[in-house]
């Protein structure tokens, strides 16, 4: 989860790591199984069915501290596929103290239909507390002070099922056709649980000033639909060695007065370093992203929503987080259109066999990058600012960036627990330091 630790030093920023690193690690390894055996001595491969469930062990200060429960289920068949899974199962049930909860079940499936892998997942998620930036990041002004008084959030709530099927039309080329029904719920915090009442809040004064149109202010549904093709010649799916991923799709959006068509595209790369260390090669890895809005106006509750065909991760939202600009609040910069680009030096320092089980450990320096391409609402947004378009255009276009350095742990090269500090170099987008304490890499 994200925690923005402006208020933390050093010393407490490397002990939270520590502590969380320690804790995941134990915690993997006693649940750790292997259903079928195998000659693992004399290479790595594993068959059959790989457990792992552990309580959930994050903090952020936004968020309180999260428990309960979560863990993936492999099946590597026979062990030829091995590291790439047959199927994968993943599920989440937790709470954080601060109010927010989470439930998640998922299926990534190569071979339950045969010659289509098949991805399908079901969430629900209460925020009561979920934060609220306004639109097209820098061009919405940012207060800590406000933030202390809640000024920036709303109480949202959202289920969605997702279903996503991919075919091959050769080794490298396949098809790809899916559909996610959303259903959003937002309205004001309550004031009488979590203070401030009556007091102002962006969401209310974007209600207020028409930001938002009446039909989408407390919510609503939506369907999409995309389609498009895939280029992949990657080595292993979690964490790449080498080779392409190219992802090119259109998402078309529905819903009651609010259709809309977006083209998305995502080019990731893997070059291996070949330096012949023990633990493996480094392995220098970059994406580039764009999502553009082609026509239609899509509902502000869903703006956040980065379209994936296999989502990393529970909910991919942005812009900002860990799943798309590090070291940026999580959804501050909404808008119709964004590039942006992830760089990183993924390096293996440790590397070893523990009860059967195969681990390493990895360091990932990182340079995120990202431009506001097609602002969102951007003459509402004048208005109700009293600002001149041409330099709110401006100033929603201005680059964005941060760095930073992560550790990761693998489990059988694809369950793996991720740590990540960052800076970013924006001060109104974001806090000085950002530690992301999650699962997968960026990409």
């Amino acid at each position: 989860m994200e925690c923005e630790l402006a208020k933390y030093g050093f010393r407490r920023v490397a002990a939270l790591l520590t502590a969380w690193l320690l804790c995941l690690v134990g915690l993997l390894l006693p649940v750790a199984s292997r259903a079928q055996g195998g000659d693992s001595t004399a290479r790595e491969m594993k068959d059959g069915w790989v457990v792992g469930a552990f309580p959930t062990l994050t903090y952020a200060n936004t968020l309180g501290f999260q428990f309960g429960a979560c863990g993936n289920v492999f099946y590597y068949g026979d062990g030829s596929s091995y590291p790439d899974f047959l199927h994968k199962f993943s599920f989440e049930a937790s709470h954080f103290t601060k109010g927010r909860s989470r439930f998640y079940l998922a299926l990534d499936s190569k071979s339950l239909i045969p010659s289509w892998r098949v991805t399908l997942s079901a969430l629900y998620i209460m925020d009561p507390l979920y934060y609220f930036y306004g639109f097209n990041g820098a061009a919405s002004p940012y207060s800590a002070a406000k933030n202390d008084e809640l000024y920036y959030n709303v109480d949202r709530a959202i289920f969605q099922g997702f279903a996503n099927f991919q075919r091959p039309l050769s080794d490298r080329i396949k098809v790809v056709g899916g559909v996610s029904f959303s259903n959003y719920r937002l309205r004001d915090y309550d004031g009488d649980k979590y203070g401030g009442v009556g007091l102002s809040t962006l969401y209310r004064n974007y209600v207020v000033t028409g930001m938002l149109d009446n039909d989408e202010r407390g919510g609503g549904n939506v369907l999409e639909v995309r389609g498009g093709m895939v280029y992949d010649t990657r080595d292993i799916e979690a964490a790449p060695n080498q080779g392409v991923l190219l992802e090119a799709f259109l998402n078309s959006g529905f819903s009651p007065n609010h259709n809309y068509l977006k083209v998305c595209t995502y080019f990731s790369h893997f070059l291996r370093i070949p330096l012949g260390l023990k633990p493996g090669d480094p392995v220098f890895a970059y994406r580039l992203g764009w999502v553009g809005n082609v026509t239609g106006d899509a509902p502000y509750y869903i703006q956040q929503s980065v379209p994936m065909l296999v989502p990393h991760t529970m909910l991919t939202e942005g812009f900002g987080s860990a799943k798309t600009l590090r070291g940026y609040y999580e959804n501050r910069i909404v808008c119709d259109g964004m590039v942006w680009g992830n760089f990183e030096l993924r390096v293996k320092v440790l590397k070893f066999t523990l009860w059967n089980q195969y681990f390493y450990i990895a360091l990932n320096p990182f340079f995120d990058c990202g431009v506001v391409t097609q602002p969102y609402r951007l003459d509402r947004q004048t208005a109700a600012l009293g600002e001149d378009e041409t330099h709110l255009r401006e100033v929603a276009r201005k680059p964005v960036t941060s760095f930073g350095i992560g550790v990761k742990g693998a489990w059988n090269e694809n369950f793996i627990v991720s740590a990540e500090v960052a800076r970013c170099t924006n001060r109104a987008l974001g806090d000085p330091m950002w530690i992301d304490l999650g699962v997968n890499y960026v990409f």
